[in-house]
């Protein structure tokens, strides 16, 4: 396979390109986790980028964040395309991506049992002040994560840059069942939040749109 143009690292340029490109803007310390880069690693990575035209910095709370520019996401869809190539990993990943589907729906109702709770006439803002409701939920996060491993696996063994979404996913459930209940769905480390992102990666890796 030939090489990606300088100036930017292969080892880890691309994985920082195309995490900007499933995550949207992003704060560094973000891109390091999405990435599990290091926060140094990933800054040098971005840097390079930048400096490529293809990131671009923008001021903000906390430091502010990072985006692709057009020539950054035109050149994540070039790199993209040819890793899928040449790895000959589409059938395998359309697979997983079908199954991927069946699971969605079921996750975006959880996500909404978590924030909202049935009331009479209308449902409610969940404060979790309810732990025998709150455990229900969280009990079924829990299994639907169970059936969610078996896509992850096959798309790490696909393609090895998604392997990081098992690790995330892990991580965001992990964090919910030890007390910190917007790890499911209110940040930016939050289960929901790197389901997203995952969706968002099959989209990107397939060519696809989100509504076709």
């Amino acid at each position: 396979m030939i090489p990606p143009p300088a100036p930017y690292r292969t080892d880890t340029g691309p994985r920082v390109l195309h995490t900007l490109r499933c995550a949207g803007f992003t704060p560094l310390a973000g891109v390091a986790v999405a990435t599990g880069l290091s926060v140094p690693e990933a800054e040098s990575a971005l840097i390079d980028l930048a400096v490529a035209g293809w990131v671009s910095r923008a001021p903000g709370e906390l430091g502010g964040g990072w985006g692709l520019t057009e020539d950054g996401r035109a050149e994540d869809a070039r790199l993209v395309a040819g890793e899928l190539a040449a790895s000959g990993a589409r059938p395998a990943v359309s697979g997983a991506y079908e199954d991927f589907l069946v699971l969605n729906p079921e996750l975006l109702d959880l996500c909404t049992a978590w924030q909202l709770r049935p009331g009479d006439g209308a449902p409610t803002v969940n404060d979790h002040s309810d732990p025998v409701y709150d455990a229900r939920v969280l009990g079924l996060f829990v299994e639907l994560h169970e059936r969610a491993l078996p896509v992850c696996d096959r798309l790490a063994a696909a393609l090895e840059r998604f392997g990081r979404y098992r690790v995330r996913l892990g991580d965001a459930l992990r964090r919910a069942r030890s007390g910190e209940p917007d790890q499911l769905t209110d940040t930016t480390s939050s289960y929901h939040t790197v389901w997203f992102q995952l969706h968002e990666d099959l989209l990107t890796t397939l060519d696809l749109s989100r509504h076709g």
